[in-house]
């Protein structure tokens, strides 16, 4: 299997990739734009992502903590490679419109 399948695999970590790419942004605000993700999910592949070197946690020294989330240079070539992939989406969303499950 391809190494970054391995990275993004799963069913939010892409949706994540693109909500990230918007810039830093909080860990609530992530779960209001991915609608349906579990916030013990939605942890999980922010911890996996960070492991990988995708994503950046920033701990603020505040009371109380802040914590926001980007991407990493590395996670910023990984997003233009996987617009490549939307781009194709995009393309044939009539033609898989029928065919892929909800």
């Amino acid at each position: 299997m391809s190494l970054a399948i391995d990275v993004v695999g799963g069913k939010w970590k892409m949706h994540l990739m693109w909500v990230l790419a918007e810039g830093p942004v909080r860990f609530g605000q992530i779960r209001r734009k991915l609608d349906g993700v579990s916030e013990k999910v939605l942890a999980e592949n922010l911890r996996q992502l960070e492991a990988s070197g995708i994503v950046h946690r920033e701990l603020y020294a505040e009371v109380p903590p802040r914590v926001e989330y980007s991407l990493t240079p590395l996670g910023l070539t990984l997003n233009d490679a996987l617009a490549a992939l939307e781009t194709w989406g995009d393309q044939h969303r009539e033609e898989l419109a029928g065919r892929l499950q909800p």
